[in-house]
């Protein structure tokens, strides 16, 4: 009801004017109350401010259901081959992304040198030198942690075909 209102009033300014129009709680703008509902319901009154109406579109398909799911319920059912598929595709794509958090973290420990990075023209100050080391230290020691999360999800892959 309130919704063929508001269109109403957005198609008619002249008529908007004469009630005072309500934002109540949930979004709802209406025009229906009296000013003792409208408090009752926690509702407040909208003065000189332009409300737009977007009117809301019917999804297709009717709602009668997915197009593959022939009454999956709740979730669609997946091919025994689609989900080999997405597995193995799932497996090379951490298996890249190991590969390349296992070069970086190489590279970090490399530059830093076992602790004992060389030190930078710009860093004269042993402070500036010591804050670049542990910035370093923290770095190695996230990625660190990717690497072992990467790992620990590459073993679960590795594990999930066999319990089945």
């Amino acid at each position: 009801m309130s919704l063929a209102l508001l269109a109403a009033l957005s198609q008619s300014p002249a008529c908007a004017e004469d009630k005072p129009v309500y934002r109540c709680p949930g979004n709802l703008y209406t025009d229906a109350l009296t000013a003792k509902e409208a408090h009752d319901k926690g509702c407040k009154t909208l003065d000189g401010a332009p409300i737009t109406v977007i009117q809301s579109v019917a999804p297709k398909g009717g709602g009668s259901g997915k197009s593959s799911g022939g009454g999956a319920g709740a979730g669609e059912k997946v091919s025994p081959d689609d989900q080999k598929a997405r597995d193995a595709d799932r497996r090379k794509i951490l298996e890249a992304e190991l590969r390349k958090e296992e070069e970086a973290l190489a590279g970090l420990q490399k530059e830093f040198n076992n602790g004992q990075p060389e030190r930078k023209g710009d860093e004269r100050n042993f402070q500036k030198y010591q804050d670049r080391v542990n910035e370093m230290k923290a770095a190695i020691t996230r990625k660190e942690a990717d690497v072992a999360a990467l790992r620990r999800e590459l073993g679960n892959l590795g594990n999930a075909p066999a319990s089945k």
